[in-house]
């Protein structure tokens, strides 16, 4: 049975700022959700509140009946995994070492067991990190190191993954197969994945569900033919769109600023 992550009428205010008002929405496993908007749009609070980082002002972040900023960080940590836009990676330890963090709520008095190191195993495999795991993750490239990240994810097993902007500084191909994998754990593993994007090609070819916000307002949300409308794309971002059928899926192109 799929699980629901539901943000009911939220709303954040950073530095004396409203960065999210009223936010409605319910997530649900099995499905992969992109959340886009222009700068300054609130995407990253919104995925921090649902993450239980921040404590919404108004509203609330629900997982199934629970209130997540309730849930014990132990227990939040076995459910939702959190994959940070700017994570800094300070230990030089191998690969394989560093995505066995990722098993650290479900650690027992004696370190880790087969359970975890079968889902470390799984974790590196999934992300075609096999070759690397003996590597210093500081030693990987930029598209790797970024595979890491979503493979420490990965090892905790959640039913949940949430990842802010994933994508940034990857190269097209390296952003193809992270997307590519984000829709796979989605549809095959029944994860529920959510991520803020700021391409919206990539949004309209990969994801369930988009989520269009500006100024902390929600103006869509939707599959992304009805979300990504040249009429929402223009409030959000101010400007004209043109979607394309492209041989791989669509394909939206930036035409002009809003006269």
């Amino acid at each position: 049975m799929n699980q629901a992550l539901s943000a009911e009428s939220v709303s954040l205010s950073l530095g004396g700022r409203l960065v999210l008002d009223r936010i409605t929405a319910t997530f649900r496993t099995g499905e992969l959700v992109a959340i886009v908007g222009p700068n300054g749009a609130g995407k990253s609070s919104l995925l921090s509140c649902m993450a239980g980082l921040r404590r919404p002002a108004q509203g609330q972040i629900k997982l199934e009946k629970a209130v997540v900023t309730d849930i014990p960080a132990r227990r939040r940590a076995k459910a939702l995994a959190f994959l940070a836009q700017t994570p800094e990676i300070a230990w030089d330890v191998d690969v394989r070492t560093f995505i066995g963090l990722g098993r650290t709520p479900h650690l027992g008095a004696f370190g880790p067991g087969a359970d975890d190191i079968a889902a470390i195993e799984q974790a590196i495999t999934t992300t075609g990190l096999d070759d690397f795991a003996a590597r210093a993750i500081t030693r990987l490239s930029g598209g790797e190191r970024a595979r890491a990240l979503i493979a420490r994810a990965l090892a905790g097993q959640t039913d949940w993954l949430l990842a802010d902007e994933p994508l940034t500084g990857l190269d097209p191909g390296h952003a193809l197969d992270t997307v590519g994998l984000f829709q796979r754990l989605a549809h095959e593993q029944r994860k529920g994945v959510v991520v803020t994007l700021h391409d919206l090609t990539l949004a309209a070819r990969f994801a369930d569900r988009v989520l269009l916000l500006d100024k902390g307002f929600l103006v869509a949300d939707g599959p992304p033919r009805q979300a990504l409308t040249p009429q929402a794309l223009a409030k959000a971002y101010g400007v004209r769109t043109r979607t394309h059928a492209g041989a791989a899926g669509p394909l939206i192109e930036i035409l002009r600023r809003v006269d």
